[in-house]
């Protein structure tokens, strides 16, 4: 699959201090590249109420993305508290 980084989730990666949810996040982008569809990746959950938006649980963070065709938009790494308040 394609991925395509928002410069929200630039900016809230580079925001973010935790080594090792970074180091998770490199291993979900290199998952996400691999993958031919979202069924092969692990903890995606669809939003309700929110077609083609998904979110992938690290940890207390959430990684929210947007699937169109065969390419992959990642939005927002938040804090679990503050995801749904800004993602979708």
């Amino acid at each position: 699959m394609n991925i395509e980084f928002r410069k929200s989730f630039e900016t809230d990666l580079r925001n973010l201090k935790d080594r090792k949810i970074k180091r998770q996040i490199q291993a979900i982008i290199e998952e996400i590249e691999s993958a031919k569809s979202l069924t092969e990746l692990r903890n995606v959950k669809a939003i309700q109420g929110y077609r083609g938006f998904y979110r992938i649980r690290i940890g207390d963070y959430r990684l929210g993305l947007y699937l169109e065709q065969d390419t992959v938009a990642l939005v927002r790494l938040l804090h679990r508290k503050e995801m749904y308040r800004y993602f979708p």
